[in-house]
């Protein structure tokens, strides 16, 4: 498994398919890149991709130390100047997009465009979920649990069609520390104030369903970010990428290429 190092010495496990222009796919909260399995392939038909494992996820070293959406935009940075990759399109996905907003606020040069899906400025600004969504997810019995969270994931007829295995839900490999870390990673990311200085063409992307990040905070990014186009999948929850794939899919190949042929 190839590895990028970081300037403090850690290694982020990295995983590049395909061939052409590379797009960086971001994953969510607590998940390795195979978040993105069964998906990413829609993208091989233009452009090679991009995955990494988070620290504490999948194949990269545990986290030592607290981190943040910076820390992770940072090791994203690593991992493109290890494959002497100048600029990529970068796609973030739940927590994925929080690291994606710094990403492109902090090094411009490197994006060339910006795909925000299910994901929020964070901060004041950030709306929450709602307080009966907290409590079902924080429900003692860990069934219950687990299916509250499947259930803001997906609909009610794509679950009844899909047994699993879902892909979304977590990495089994993480320890317990980890998961705290991305949690709080989530809880403090505040890009409101960078959002103005984006400077790449961006797509905000949300499912019109959303309730674990609530479809309010796409018009908030939109607002914020110069010139970004808003996009709703309407019925979509929060894993709109994989169950509104045919849809989702296409919608931001076309905003890439039509980014690219602008640029």
């Amino acid at each position: 498994m190839p590895y990028a190092r970081t300037p403090d010495g850690v290694r982020i496990a990295y995983q590049l398919r395909g061939a052409g222009d590379p797009l960086v796919l971001l994953a969510g909260q607590a998940n390795s890149h195979r978040w993105w399995d069964g998906v990413r392939e829609d993208f091989h038909v233009a452009r090679s991709t991009l995955t990494l494992d988070y620290r504490g996820t999948g194949g990269s070293d545990e986290a030592t130390d607290p981190v943040g959406t910076r820390d992770f935009a940072a090791d994203v940075i690593a991992v493109l100047d290890e494959l002497g990759i100048e600029r990529a399109d970068v796609y973030g996905t739940s927590m994925g997009g929080r690291v994606a907003q710094w990403v492109a606020a902090l090094h411009p040069r490197r994006v060339r465009t910006l795909v925000l899906g299910c994901t929020s400025p964070g901060g004041r600004y950030g709306v929450e979920r709602g307080e009966d969504v907290v409590r079902s997810l924080a429900h003692p019995d860990p069934a219950r649990a687990r299916r509250a969270l499947l259930e803001t994931m997906y609909t009610p007829a794509w679950l009844a069609a899909h047994p699993g295995p879902f892909r979304t839900l977590g990495d089994p490999g993480m320890s317990a520390l980890a998961r705290r870390r991305h949690l709080a990673a989530s809880r403090r990311h505040d890009a409101w104030d960078a959002l103005p200085g984006i400077r790449s063409p961006t797509l905000v992307l949300h499912g019109g369903d959303d309730v674990l990040n609530p479809t309010a905070n796409a018009p908030l990014l939109a607002g914020r970010v110069p010139g970004a186009r808003l996009e709703l999948i309407p019925g979509a929850r929060h894993a709109y990428f994989e169950e509104f794939r045919a849809l989702a899919g296409p919608l931001v190949l076309d905003f890439l290429d039509g980014a690219a042929r602008r640029t």
